[in-house]
């Protein structure tokens, strides 16, 4: 599900460039998924940003918009948290619910900077619908001032030439960062897909994310992102990928093909939704047949599908006294009428994808029924056309003795939520 082709951005820009994005729907899930969430990744497709006239920054992001990765479980790590992290519960983490990552093209001595705090990183700490002011806009910064969000790490010479007279290079940093790296609903919309995933997956995640900081962050390298060999979306999505949920995106390679396939934030978005939204993937020989998912199995002992895998939908923070609040975030589709927004149109309107007790109903209705239907290994055996037949066994057992598990653990539903999903 590709389609950063080289004809894309055309494309898209003809087919939904004069659309303004209705974040409003379907809204934050309210239900109870708590239980289930010790540990989740969060990937966030986010819309442009058109900063008012007035602001000494005067920030005017393009329609393809941002991405932002949110890890609950993971925490900034010691004197330099804003560029390493570390599991919550391991000794010397800072106390937070998790910790929010963006990769901007201001940094130069790091690849992605964190932010603590869901609510802070995501919102400002700003309740839906409250109106933003200049005042509070202020107060966003301050906070993140506080938070030592840039301590320690530089940004690139050049974002520097518009500096008012008289603003230090801190509060600098701070105005051309808000509402990008923290405070996103301050002056952007978006679109979330919630992953759960067990701690095992969390710590892969997490080793990861700090050896692609590691060259910048101990001075070895400068950082330069680049729209098409390494942007936001390749490191939320090969984040994901070392914790077994699809294949890595590669960087680094050449102009040519990395022009031909490249990762956008929205499509993206519905990338994430499609894959833990995949029924087909409760079948063994799917498993087997996707060395990914078969990593994921074997090494973490989790499936992409499982119950808690909801998305979120949030405006821009209304009426608002600093930014634009009708704004843009369009797909890349390659054919002319690409299916991406057909695709997206049903995520909405489908209610175990942002329902928590529809999710739940459905997640489990699934694992019942790909137990059902299990089919002896003997017989699996005897079908042609089983990739590395040798290994098929232990893939299947592990399957099963998973999907057992987590049958025998589910919560029953009130017959009601029962009834009521489709």
């Amino acid at each position: 599900m590709r389609f950063g082709r080289l004809v894309a951005p055309c494309l898209g820009l003809w087919l939904t460039g004069c659309a303004m994005v209705d974040f409003s729907r379907p809204g934050t899930p309210q239900g109870p998924v708590a239980s289930l969430d010790s540990y989740f990744a969060e990937f966030c497709a986010v819309s442009q940003i058109l900063q008012k006239p007035g602001s000494a920054a005067l920030i005017r992001g393009d329609i393809g918009g941002h991405s932002v990765f949110f890890l609950h479980g993971a925490c900034r790590a010691g004197p330099h948290g804003q560029t390493r992290i570390q599991l919550c519960d391991e000794p010397g983490a800072e106390a937070s619910d998790g910790v929010g990552l963006s990769m901007n093209a201001h940094f130069a001595s790091a690849k992605w900077v964190a932010t603590p705090g869901r609510d802070f990183f995501l919102n400002g700490n700003l309740p839906a619908g409250a109106p933003l002011t200049r005042a509070g806009h202020a107060a966003v910064m301050a906070e993140a001032k506080r938070l030592r969000l840039y301590e320690g790490v530089t940004f690139h010479p050049e974002f520097f030439a518009n500096i008012p007279p008289g603003t230090s290079r801190e509060d600098w940093m701070q105005q051309i960062s808000v509402a990008t790296d923290y405070g996103i609903s301050l002056g952007r919309g978006r679109f979330c897909a919630k992953v759960p995933v067990n701690r095992a997956q969390m710590a892969a995640m997490v080793r990861f994310l700090n050896a692609e900081n590691a060259p910048y962050r101990d001075g070895g390298q400068t950082f330069r992102w680049n729209l098409f060999k390494d942007n936001c979306i390749h490191l939320a999505h090969n984040a994901l990928a070392a914790a077994g949920l699809w294949r890595e995106w590669p960087t680094q390679r050449s102009f040519l093909v990395s022009v031909l396939d490249f990762p956008v934030p929205r499509n993206e978005f519905v990338n994430l939704m499609q894959r833990v939204g995949d029924a087909g993937m409760l079948d063994p020989y799917e498993i087997h047949a996707d060395p990914a998912v078969r990593r994921g199995l074997l090494e973490f002992n989790q499936l992409p599908i499982r119950a808690g895998a909801l998305m979120e939908s949030r405006p821009p923070q209304t009426p608002n006294e600093v930014y634009e609040t009708d704004l843009k975030l369009i797909f890349y589709d390659a054919d002319f009428v690409g299916p991406y927004q057909g695709w997206f149109d049903a995520i909405q309107a489908d209610a175990t994808q942002h329902d928590p007790r529809h999710n739940l109903a459905w997640a489990h209705a699934q694992q019942r029924l790909a137990l059902a239907r299990r089919q002896p290994l003997e017989w699996w055996l005897a079908q042609p056309g089983i990739p590395d037949r040798e290994h098929f066994a232990t893939t299947y057992h592990r399957f099963y003795a998973l999907l057992e598990r987590e049958i025998a653990a589910a919560a029953p539903l009130p017959r009601t939520d029962v009834a009521a999903a489709p």
